[in-house]
């Protein structure tokens, strides 16, 4: 499995100048493409699109056309112009009319080198460069998190005015002790979510709440600054058309800088969410995940306000993330639709009126359970592509909100042990009456009475007055 960690460089003045030389040489590869389609077109004839095709115009150039920038990495460009063209042709033929070809011009392209035609040196790395030039070293702001022989790749792009390197390096698979590595038999849910980016019922009643309160809070913070920066300089904006002063470069430049800190910072903490999940299933030796599929929503309109929260949610950066670290472990991740998944109660599966707050509380059976936890339990049982079978779920533990950095397990009912819950489990299933029900609790009904008994326990294991 390949994984990639982004570094950031330590550059001089002069290697930093030699190193947007290359990004720019890169973005000239990607006009002179796109140029050379336009020819085509007015000439009715097809596009150039393959990248065995666009080598060999790469070839016909000849050497020095690009500046310092050498062949592999002209051809990484091109390789990268060809997947773009035949992902949108994937899409539109697929029927999604959104998909646009690549036409645009970009100043920076990342640039890539491939395995043995640069150098890994501790924490300095040699970038190679056309034929003739100097050779460019440049340093490295932390240690490779990979061995050296693990690495096949290296991408240098640049992002928010600064520079990183992307390495890639061939990660083994995860390999545990026989009786300790994941189990394909145990299988969990995991609902993803806003307020809590990943909320996991495992298959013995564990829960697990990963909180994203964080992450909002950047982006609401993030988006007072960008409104107060705009605000301040709106009277000295220059006119479209019209150059901008030295002053109002500098601004441009430390927007960029401020825009490229907070992607960082909700991308390191997707990583962290997603690393907490995938660090409680190896505990709870999970061998398969199931994961609602939410993107759905992204096409209602549901308001400007609501509307941002979606963009800011990145459900396939989430999704992805988690991929990758579970797959890394030996845990399988399998999408299934989740629809209906918060609003249904798992004890007697009808209809729950819209839940308030984060609890749900079934007006029927009065079950009571976190409404996430709910949720992800009631997608642990359902089956990749096909409908929403329900199965009933032994749960013996409470489940509670825990912090993104770990996990937090409730201890058992009051007054009851597993061991009861169990044999009380198969009494009722012998005698024909229903299962015992997954994350969350329900209170025993009272003749004629439609309100729980006093000091119910709620989804934290605590009781209420």
């Amino acid at each position: 499995m390949h994984r990639t960690a982004r570094v950031a460089l330590r550059v001089t003045p002069g290697q930093r100048r030699r190193c947007f030389g290359l990004l720019r040489s890169a973005g000239d590869v990607w006009a002179c493409v796109l140029e050379v389609n336009g020819w085509r077109c007015r000439r009715r004839d097809a596009p150039l699109s393959g990248y065995q095709e666009l080598c060999r115009e790469l070839s016909a150039s000849g050497p020095g056309t690009f500046g310092e920038l050498d062949s592999t990495g002209a051809r990484s460009v091109l390789r990268r112009f060809s997947d773009s063209w035949f992902a949108a042709a994937k899409r539109r033929s697929a029927g999604d009319v959104s998909a646009r070809f690549p036409r645009r011009r970009r100043g920076l392209v990342p640039v890539r080198w491939y395995h043995r035609t640069f150098t890994v040196d501790g924490q300095r790395v040699r970038i190679p460069t056309a034929r003739g030039t100097a050779p460019l070293w440049v340093r490295l702001a932390r240690e490779v998190p990979y061995p050296a022989e693990q690495v096949r790749s290296v991408t240098l792009l640049c992002e928010g005015g600064r520079l990183f390197l992307d390495v890639t390096a061939e990660v083994p698979v995860a390999v545990y002790p026989p009786g300790e590595g994941p189990d394909p038999a145990r299988v969990a849910g995991v609902d993803l979510g806003i307020i809590h980016p990943y909320a996991v019922a495992g298959p013995d009643g564990e829960g697990l709440l990963v909180s994203g309160r964080a992450i909002r809070a950047e982006h609401r913070m993030h988006l007072a600054d960008t409104k107060a920066r705009r605000r301040a300089v709106a009277r000295r904006a220059p006119r479209p058309g019209q150059k901008g002063s030295r002053r109002w470069r500098q601004y441009r430049r430390r927007a960029r800088l401020v825009e490229g800190r907070h992607r960082r910072r909700v991308r390191q903490a997707q990583h962290e969410a997603a690393r907490s999940v995938v660090s409680w299933a190896v505990e709870q030796r999970v061998g398969v995940l199931h994961v609602g599929d939410p993107r759905g929503v992204l096409d209602i309109d549901a308001g400007r306000r609501h509307n941002l929260r979606l963009r800011q949610w990145q459900i396939a950066r989430l999704l992805q993330v988690l991929t990758d670290k579970a797959v890394l472990a030996g845990i399988t991740v399998r999408l299934v639709d989740e629809r209906g998944t918060s609003s249904t109660c798992p004890a007697c599966r009808r209809r729950v009126p819209k839940p308030r707050g984060r609890t749900l509380s079934c007006p029927h059976c009065r079950f009571s359970g976190h409404r996430d936890l709910v949720a992800a339990a009631s997608i642990a049982t359902r089956t990749p592509g096909g409908g929403p079978p329900w199965q009933p779920l032994c749960c013996r533990r409470w489940s509670r909100t825990v912090e993104p950095a770990g996990t937090s397990l409730v201890p058992d009912g009051p007054d009851v042990t597993p061991a009861a819950q169990h044999g009380r489990r198969e009494d009722q299933l012998a005698r024909g009456g229903p299962p015992h029900h997954p994350v969350g609790s329900r209170s025993p009904p009272r003749r004629g009475s439609t309100t729980p008994t006093a000091n119910p326990v709620n989804v934290s294991g605590h009781r209420t007055r």
